[in-house]
């Protein structure tokens, strides 16, 4: 007999539109959690304009749309003041779209405080979250759509 994982269940839970609202927000809201755990200006670049072409995508419909973008691990220098290759482009996000926030790890901004003495400045349009991980699991527990591009 063939096994299933739970993501494989409930994937097909909600292609038969069966989704409880336990797995999915039924408030006509789009929600994207973006995951950056890499210290790659390309891959932070590429973050960046998922989030700005879904923004525009779902505007364009006049449908709403949330974006997460949720940094950890070495992707957390996407959102430090000193180390971000995007750092004019996440001012831009916070002036001109709303719908995208940013999560900080804190885990990974203790282990960073650890090993250079100081508290990584992180960008005020950063929130810090207790867990990088523990945030996108509560995300896709919400009924969010996950991605790491």
């Amino acid at each position: 007999m063939m096994a299933f994982t739970r993501r494989a269940m409930i994937g097909a839970v909600l292609a038969l539109g069966i989704a409880s609202p336990a797995l999915a927000q039924d408030d006509g809201i789009h929600r994207l959690a973006l995951q950056i755990s890499d210290n790659n200006p390309q891959k932070m670049t590429t973050v960046l304009n998922v989030a700005a072409n879904v923004t525009r995508l779902y505007q364009d419909r006049g449908e709403e749309v949330e974006i997460r973008i949720v940094a950890f691990n070495a992707g957390l220098h996407m959102l430090r003041e000193d180390t971000s290759p995007v750092l004019e482009r996440l001012t831009s996000f916070g002036q001109s779209m709303p719908n995208v926030t940013f999560a900080a790890c804190g885990n990974t901004i203790t282990g960073m405080t650890k090993k250079e003495g100081v508290a990584p400045p992180i960008s005020t349009h950063a929130e810090v979250v207790p867990a990088g991980v523990v945030e996108l699991m509560a995300l896709d527990q919400a009924g969010w759509t996950v991605i790491r591009p």
